[in-house]
Order: C-alpha cells, then sequence, then structure tokens
C-alpha cells in the first residue's frame, strides 16, 4: 500500500512540473479564455431562455424541472463545444500532443461530468444523488487523467479484519456502488409495480396493499442479499449472530412484532380496508390507509388518528361499510296529542325522503309510534344513507330540519313538558326569610 501511495504522490509530482512548462501555461489560458467566453454566453443566452418559458402555458411539471437542471449547468453546456472546438484548431497548428493534452483532459472532465449531472437528476433521493454524483465523478476523473489503475491497487491493499477473513477497502467500494445500483432498480421495479396493482380494479384495497408491501420487503430484500454476496462476503456466517438478534429483538419488541403480524391478518381477511369508515371506541371516522404497524384513521374534523393494528384485531371495532355501504340511522322525536299519528308518519316519510342524501329505493324511511309519552306521542324515524364517509351527523340534521319545515307547513305541533299545580283547599304556602 505505502509503495502504491508513493508512485500516486509521484505521478501527481510530475503532472504539477508538467503544468509549469511553458505550453502548459497557455493551454490553461485558453481554458480561462473558454470559461469567460461560456460565462457571457450564459448571462446573454439565460433571460431570453427564461422569458421562452414563461411564454408557455400549462407546461408540465417535469420538463420545468429539467429546464432547471439545464440552466444551473448552462456554463458547462456552453463550455464543452468551446473546448472541442479549441482541441481541433491546436491539433491543427501543432503536430505533438503535449501542445493541447491538457485542453483533451479538461474537455473530457467537462463532458463527463455534464453527463453524470444529467443522469443523476433521475435519482430522486437527494442523499443518494449526491453520493452518485461525488463517487461518479471522482472515478472519471481518476480514469481520465490516468490514475484508476494505482488508487484500485492501493484501496485493494488496504484491507479490514472480520474475523478469521478481511475484506478490502476496494470490496467495500464496489459493494456500497451495487447496493446502490440494486436498491435505485428495487426502488423503479417497486414504483412501476405499485402503480399498476393500484390500476388493478379487479383487486381489493387491502388485497392491493398486501401486493405491495410484499413486493417491497422482496426487491428490496433480494437487492441486500445479493449485493452482499456479489462482493464476495460470506453470509453463512452472520446465521448464529442474527439468532441471536432475533431473540433479543422478540422480547424486546413483542407490540411491534405484534402490530405486524394484526397487519399481515387485517389485510388477508379483509375485515377492514381503505375507504371504510370504522367506529373504535371514542373515534369515528374512514380509513386513510394501511400501513405495516398501524391504520390512518382520518375523522369529520379532520384529525389523523394512528391507531396499532393490534387493537383493531383485539378490540371490538364497528365497520359501517364492511359487506356494503348501507347504513341505517334512527331520529326520535314527539308530536302533540291531537295531531293524527296516521298524518305524522306519512309526513315524516315524505320529510326523510326530501334529504338529497336519504335513500328512497331499495331502502325506504319508516316511521313508527314507540310510545305515549307525558306530554306528546313517540315517534322514531329510520332512513338509510349509502354515503357514510359524508357524515352522519349532518345528515340527521338535515332531516330534522327537513321535519321543521313541513311540521310547520301541516299545523303539526311539537309539544313542550307541561306541568299543572293545583292548590288543595285549606293548604298555605308559607316562605322563610334567609338571615
Amino acid at each position: 500500500m505505502t509503495d502504491t501511495a508513493t508512485g500516486i504522490l509521484r505521478q501527481a509530482e510530475i503532472f504539477a512540473q508538467g503544468l509549469l512548462r511553458p505550453s502548459s501555461l497557455v493551454q490553461i489560458a485558453v481554458v480561462v479564455v473558454l470559461l469567460i467566453i461560456a460565462e457571457v454566453l450564459r448571462r446573454l443566452t439565460q433571460p431570453r431562455m427564461q422569458a421562452w418559458v414563461r411564454s408557455k402555458q400549462g407546461i408540465p411539471k417535469w420538463q420545468l424541472r429539467w429546464f432547471l437542471v439545464i440552466q444551473n449547468r448552462l456554463r458547462g453546456i456552453m463550455f464543452v463545444p468551446l473546448a472541442y472546438g479549441a482541441v481541433a484548431i491546436m491539433q491543427d497548428l501543432y503536430r505533438f500532443p503535449s501542445k493541447y493534452y491538457l485542453l483533451v483532459i479538461v474537455a473530457n472532465l467537462a463532458t463527463a461530468w455534464l453527463i453524470v449531472a444529467f443522469a443523476t437528476r433521475l435519482i430522486h433521493n437527494n442523499l443518494l444523488r449526491r453520493v452518485v454524483n461525488w463517487a461518479a465523478w471522482a472515478w472519471i476523473t481518476l480514469r481520465i487523467v490516468g490514475l484508476d489503475s494505482e488508487v484500485q491497487q492501493m484501496l485493494e491493499s488496504a484491507r479490514i479484519g472480520l474475523g478469521e477473513s478481511t475484506i478490502s477497502v476496494w470490496q467495500i467500494l464496489q459493494g456500497l456502488a451495487l447496493l446502490a445500483v440494486l436498491f435505485i432498480g428495487a426502488r423503479f421495479l417497486t414504483r412501476t409495480t405499485t402503480t399498476r396493482v393500484n390500476s388493478n380494479e379487479e383487486m381489493s384495497p387491502s388485497m392491493r396493499v398486501l401486493v405491495v408491501k410484499a413486493t417491497q420487503v422482496a426487491l428490496y430484500g433480494a437487492a441486500f442479499f445479493i449485493g452482499m454476496r456479489a462482493v464476495g462476503i460470506d453470509l453463512t456466517g452472520l446465521a448464529v449472530l442474527s439468532g441471536a438478534i432475533g431473540v433479543g429483538l422478540g422480547f424486546g419488541l413483542q407490540k411491534v412484532v405484534s402490530n405486524l403480524v394484526s397487519g399481515v391478518i387485517i389485510l388477508l381477511d379483509k375485515s377492514i380496508k381503505p375507504g371504510d369508515v370504522i367506529s373504535l371506541g371514542d373515534t369515528f371516522g374512514w380509513i386513510n390507509s394501511l400501513g405495516a404497524r398501524y391504520v390512518s384513521v382520518v375523522t369529520r374534523n379532520g384529525k389523523e388518528y394512528l391507531i396499532p393494528n393490534e387493537d383493531l384485531i383485539t378490540g371490538q371495532v364497528v365497520n359501517w361499510s364492511h359487506s356494503n355501504d348501507y347504513v341505517r340511522l334512527d331520529i326520535y322525536f314527539g308530536t302533540a296529542y291531537h295531531d293524527d299519528p296516521h298524518n305524522v308518519r306519512a309526513l315524516a316519510i315524505e320529510a326523510a325522503k326530501s334529504v338529497d342524501r336519504v335513500l328512497s329505493s331499495p331502502r325506504a324511511p319508516v316511521c313508527h309510534i314507540v310510545g305515549f309519552g307525558d306530554s306528546s306521542v313517540d315517534y322514531i324515524l329510520r332512513f338509510w344513507i349509502k354515503d357514510p364517509t359524508g357524515g352522519l351527523t349532518n345528515v340527521r340534521g338535515q332531516v330534522f330540519l327537513a321535519l321543521w319545515d313541513t311540521f310547520k307547513a301541516n299545523d303539526i305541533s311539537i309539544p313542550f313538558p307541561q306541568r299543572e299545580v293545583k292548590m288543595i283547599e285549606g293548604s298555605q304556602l308559607s316562605t322563610n326569610a334567609l338571615d
């Protein structure tokens, strides 16, 4: 490793001394002039490009993002053709490559960096994109200047001990690069699979979530093991260690494992699926998404509750839309004794039917007498709706308003409790003043 590092330093020293030659200084001056020209061209071109983009109405977002990428690298785009033009001119003027070798290196580096900059924009993760950027730029730079083999030998000679075996730094870097490529591919395949699965109307929502989660675990797990095996790391030695870690995690993460298993059970038995309206204790809302550890429930007031999967398995859950979307609601009211109950029942049913969300068929509203109260005849009005996600309190309020308007139009009175107080002859009413 020491000899390799010494050789690299020696080559770097020779290269630095070569930069002081007159021909090299001329090439450096040409590069500086080309950079100034590229900057001038960028400042002249950029405002026109921005004006052209503003003139386009309804341009897709992905085109805007690529326009920003091009705009940020406009100087490099201008510099590359100028550099190759300068190389062509120098080749015509001089027969010896030493007169223009620096220009060739600079032109190749600028082109490679530009290609890497555009290629890595396909990576959406910012951290991963930066790592790939710097790694690709470093390797391409070493490749162009001719130091790649020496650096590779130095990295291969630097080894790290892992028990009875050793692994070189070069193997680690290869593994990381391969893992990055495999994870990018797994991410792309996962997104493609998710899009296709979600567009399949024949599958239930819970089965779609299960397929997507299983695909993610399978692809990322395969990417990890393939990457490790490709580098040469023996994974059989990790069996005992993983078993011991698994036992410890099993005791420490009982609730987590319970929630994971409960989530799989929920997906398999289809008792709860995205879009269902449920009640769990004081929480009433609809299922927004099914996670590996919890279920997201959104209430009518906009709050989002993350309910552990175990609670949905072990607790009593009211699923308003399990087998179908029909939900029956009851309303209690009373009218005066002098009002005809047959007429009251008919008017109550017509009032309920006048509300848009109340179903008229196949489950029409009904009204029944449930008792004779102290001051009123008591009724129950039952009606059905098919969209519980739209709320229950609001539709009850609309039906109450419809009853009020109908009873008022037909002179049906809604009594309130009244009491008669009679004084028995000979009794006396006295009050004692408080001191």
